[in-house]
This record gives C-alpha cells, structure tokens and sequence, in this order.
C-alpha cells in the first residue's frame, strides 16, 4: 500500500485514477481547486476513510510542499484543459500550466517523490505522421497563435520534468494522453464526444466545426488511467516518455454519425466554420494517431475498449446526472 497525490484529481481523469488507486488498496490524496473538476467526480469514493481531498491550487508552494512531503508518489494531472478554455483564458492557462508545474516538480525534487506527469498529443502539434511515436519532430503554429500556447506549455513542462531527471536525479515520467474520453467528460471545454453525444440524446444539431474531415482516435479513460497507475509501478519507466492512445482513427462527420445512429436521434449534423465557432486563424491537426509500440513493449498494455462501449458508457453517465 502506497500513499499517492494526485494533483487535479477532481477532475475527469484524476477522478478515475483515484477510484483505481483506491481499489487497489492505496491511500491518496486530491490536491484540486475545482477550476474545471468537479467533487461530484468523486462521489464514488467520498466516504472512503483512505481518501483526503484538499480544496487548494498547485500555485500554492506552502501548500503543494506540504502534501508532497506528505505522500510517497505523485500523480501530476492538474491542468489547464480543452482548446476552448486555453483560448479564452490565455494568461490564466499559462500560469497554471508552466508555473504551477514547475512548483510541483520543485517540491519532488526537494523530497526526492517520484512523480509521473500527464503530458498532451498536443505536443506533436500540426505533425500528421501515419503514428507519432515519442521521439517525432514537433510542428507548430506561430506562437502568436493562442491555439499553440497549450502545446508549448506542456513542452515546457516535459523539459523541466525531463531536466529534473537527468540533473537533479528526480525519478519522472511522462505521459502523453491522445483524446482520452469517458464517463465524467464535459464538453463545455471543447471536448468533442461529450458534446456530441449530449445533442445527440437531445435531438438537437450536432455541431461539427469545419467539414469533418479531422481524423482522431479515442481512447477510454480506463484503459488510460491502466496504463498510467502501471507505468508508474514500473522501475524501468523512469527517466523515459510514452503515448497513451488507441489506434482505432476515425474521422469527425463520422464520429458525429456513429453517434447520431447509436442513439437513433432526430439530430441533424450542421457544419460550423472555424471562424465562427473560434477566433480568427484558428489551426486545427487534420490528424492524430499514436504509435504506442513503446508502451506495449514497457508494460504490455493495448487499449481494450471500442468507440461503441465509450458511447454507451458515455449515455449511462449522462442519463444518470439528468436522472440524478
């Protein structure tokens, strides 16, 4: 049994990493000021006497060097999120994502904590290779652009992770999440299967931004947290980075049409220009698929759950909050 924090555990991800951290038999503390997480994520486990959660941000250095030296590991999940959020509070992102990840990657180091970081397929940018495997070139906007400034910051934040290791000795890891999607998932931050299976179980317009043509792959938040709570029972993991993402690629107007049939919805699917659904110059990768040989090869994970099981358990989910 192990005492872990995890950093933004309220939230869509954390929360699940904590509901398998509990399972497994291990205390663990939430570190989350509910910017974009939800307490309700964690009703599951409210009354579980191994769970502390703490209302409090990671820009909070007393704070975050408390709980770190409190804890043997860390999960580092708190960020920034979502292309919507990252384009409307800019500065606000920013600062969260670069310094407050550097606060907690300074307070590992000082209490010698091994920490495991969640990093983005951002990262890659505009690189539309047939997979991205981790060592690919990065291909990015101009960084005037706020749709760049996510990426740029969460390279940042794998630089200093990376920094930590091969300086000061810090045992890190880092993860890179491809369009990790599941039950608790909002899509009022621009996440695109909540917010379409949402108008899909209203019947209302299915909003595609541009023609559709975007080629994605989804993963589900189960098979995401497996992997990252097994990377980080791997000793050999240390010091390296992995993707995390499925390889099943589908295209945006279709993701839009499985869903609509799965719900036999009345929905129509309507095409919204980029120019109206976002600022002026707005970029979006017409492509994202990972190559995940290295995860395989770490710890022999593959995703096990299809597009189909991600709707389903994505309509009980919000059939139940409406219920509920």
């Amino acid at each position: 049994m192990k005492n872990y924090l995890v950093t933004g555990g309220a939230g869509f991800i954390g929360s699940h990493l904590v509901d398998l951290l509990l399972n497994k038999g291990n205390k663990v503390v939430v570190l989350d000021n509910l910017s974009t997480g939800r307490i309700s994520n964690l009703n599951s486990v409210k009354n579980s006497n191994s769970l502390k959660f703490v209302d409090g941000s990671i820009l909070d250095v007393p704070l975050v060097n408390s709980l770190v030296n409190e804890v043997d590991e860390v999960f580092h999940l708190a960020a920034a999120v979502g292309v919507d959020l990252i384009i409307k509070e800019p500065l606000e992102s920013l600062e969260t994502n670069i310094k407050g990840s550097e606060i907690v990657l300074d307070a590992c180091a000082k209490f010698n904590k091994k920490v495991l970081v969640t990093s983005t397929s951002e990262i890659y940018g505009k690189n539309t290779s047939d997979e991205l495997s981790e060592e690919d070139d990065r291909i990015l906007g101009s960084p005037l652009k706020s749709r760049w400034s996510y990426s740029e910051a969460k390279a940042i934040e794998e630089i200093l992770a990376h920094t930590y290791f091969k300086v000061k000795g810090l045992p890190t890891i880092i993860v890179r999440l491809f369009n990790t999607v599941g039950p608790r998932q909002v899509g009022r931050y621009g996440m695109v299967v909540p917010r379409f299976v949402e108008q899909s179980m209203k019947n209302s317009d299915i909003t595609v931004f541009g023609e559709g043509n975007q080629r994605r792959c989804f993963c589900h938040v189960s098979d995401v947290v497996n992997a990252i709570s097994r990377l980080m029972e791997s000793p050999t993991a240390i010091g390296q980075v992995f993707n995390i993402g499925s390889q099943s690629e589908i295209s945006i107007l279709d993701l839009a049409k499985t869903i609509k049939k799965f719900h036999n919805s009345s929905s129509e699917i309507k095409f919204i220009p980029y120019t109206q659904a976002y600022d002026s110059g707005f970029e979006d990768m017409e492509r994202r698929r990972p190559n995940i040989n290295k995860i395989r090869n770490q710890i022999d994970w593959a995703p096990t759950i299809d597009l189909n099981k991600i709707i389903s358990d994505m309509t009980k989910h919000f059939s139940s909050e409406e219920s509920g």
